[in-house]
């Protein structure tokens, strides 16, 4: 039988799906209808018959992409390509070709599924990859078209004879386009949006990389030599790495090669690119609102809201219309639909204040749980702290502050010093300034306790380990 090999790309941060999406947790990991996009990525390539996957992600994104494989009812067998910066997806499916002829076969079929992108119909999605599956056996890169809406400058655009709902050759493949040209492109009614799906035998993609980009090639190649394979995961030489191009597979070898086939979206499709593209995907309401059924709405109209509280939150709106209402503990965005696509201005700003909105969510994952702010003022912030079944903190110590730890949920072993504390719920446990101390959940629920923090200064950056299992010392 063919050997199907599901390749997902989970990179990017996903600016415009600020302040949810963020540097630190990324788009692939938000949940949208239920389960994350990364996880719906997973399962539409093993709706495809890929019995193998291989995700390429940054090296800081290992802990968040383990947690989502748990979620898959029957996980595939995985490889990690283990990015330690971003390089565009040029490099990234070059990597992962190299590493399927190494692992698997050259006749191998790369089904290639970008980890944010939104098909509620899977078995439309499966069936069209059948399709592709039996071009790509046959030599051809296969690309999904989507039936375009507007000229939208987001998307590169694939030029055919006519459109149609068969398979057929690519005339033209351009990156994206501003708005005059992308208009002139769709009056042709010739034009596909270009979804960045792709299905390609691995020997197929590195003979069009070899013939239109062989310095992409030739670096990627570099990169994986000195490589280095820990269990299923492959980690590169951050300078190996470093110099292959930041350039798009569209523009390295898509634009450029004669073989590429089209395979038209017979399937709702979104990449969940902007908020009003997330609100899409919702059912909305007798006036067109997408929200939650507690939010107050007195003559609204047209309006998403998003609520990502700590705790039980009104949010009312009163007279508004065709707005993105988007409110999380640490972060508020209201913005016109018509403005949604500027959210990245947003996040420059942000950027150059050094604001860490832009960074850190309001509840940071860690390789060990999560830990959210819930207040803080001059000399003390006070946290909330989970703790998986059987994972631990490092052992340190901070110069700045000292802490207070209630245990509300779970058994806690703390460590103070050298002594060791069994510590179960409503038990309190205190750290002196510059003592040594370690948290461990060790029952087989999630451990959650409060943590109350107090000193001059509460950055997060005061910490000094002694010893950690993830290897952040």
């Amino acid at each position: 039988m063919m050997r199907v090999l599901s390749v997902v790309l989970s990179g990017g941060v996903g600016s415009r799906l600020w302040p949810v999406s963020r540097q630190a947790f990324p788009k692939p990991f938000m949940k949208l209808g239920g389960s994350t996009l990364l996880q719906q990525a997973i399962e539409r390539g093993q709706a495809c018959g890929a019995g193998e996957l291989m995700i390429v992600t940054n090296k800081d994104y290992l802990f968040l992409t383990k947690d989502v494989l748990k979620q898959v009812s029957q996980p595939p067998e995985t490889t990690l390509l283990l990015e330690p910066e971003g390089r565009n997806t040029g490099p990234a499916i070059a990597l992962a070709a190299l590493q399927c002829v190494r692992q698997f076969s050259g006749d191998t079929v790369m089904l290639v599924l970008p980890a944010d992108h939104l098909v509620p119909d899977t078995a439309a999605f499966a069936a069209s990859a059948s399709v592709a599956i039996g071009l790509a056996a046959q030599g051809s890169l296969v690309v999904w078209g989507i039936h375009p809406t507007g000229p939208d400058t987001s998307f590169g655009y694939i030029e055919v004879e006519h459109l149609a709902r068969e398979s057929q050759p690519a005339k033209r493949v351009v990156a994206r386009l501003d708005a005059e040209a992308a208009q002139e492109s769709l009056a042709t009614g010739r034009s596909y949006w270009n979804s960045g799906m792709y299905c390609f035998t691995a020997d197929a993609i590195l003979a069009a990389f070899e013939q239109h980009a062989p310095e992409v090639l030739s670096a990627a190649r570099a990169a994986l030599d000195t490589s280095q394979a820990n269990g299923n995961a492959v980690q590169f030489d951050p300078k190996a790495f470093s110099l292959q191009a930041d350039v798009s597979f569209d523009d390295a070898v898509a634009a450029r090669a004669g073989n590429v086939h089209v395979v038209p979206a017979t399937f709702g499709w979104s990449d969940a690119g902007s908020w009003p593209s997330v609100a899409q995907v919702n059912s909305p309401d007798a006036n067109g609102n997408t929200m939650p059924s507690d939010v107050v709405a007195i003559d609204t109209t047209g309006t998403h809201v998003q609520v990502d509280s700590h705790g039980p939150k009104i949010v009312a709106t009163l007279g508004v219309h065709d707005l993105v209402i988007v409110d999380t503990p640490d972060a508020l965005l209201v913005a016109h639909k018509d403005s949604a696509q500027g959210v990245r201005e947003i996040v420059d700003v942000l950027k150059a204040r050094t604001h860490e909105t832009i960074h850190l969510p309001a509840v940071v994952h860690r390789p060990w749980g999560t830990y959210a702010s819930l207040k803080e003022e001059d000399g003390y912030k006070v946290k909330r702290i989970t703790v998986k079944p059987g994972e631990a903190l490092s052992l340190q110590y901070h110069h700045q502050r000292a802490e207070h730890w209630v245990v509300v949920r779970g058994t806690a072993m703390v460590q103070v010093g050298d002594v060791e504390h069994k510590t179960l719920p409503g038990e309190y446990r205190y750290i002196p300034l510059k003592e040594r101390h370690r948290l461990t959940n060790i029952g087989t629920d999630e451990l959650v306790l409060v943590e109350v923090q107090c000193g001059a200064y509460l950055g997060e950056d005061d910490i000094v380990r002694l010893a950690d299992t993830y290897g952040r010392v």
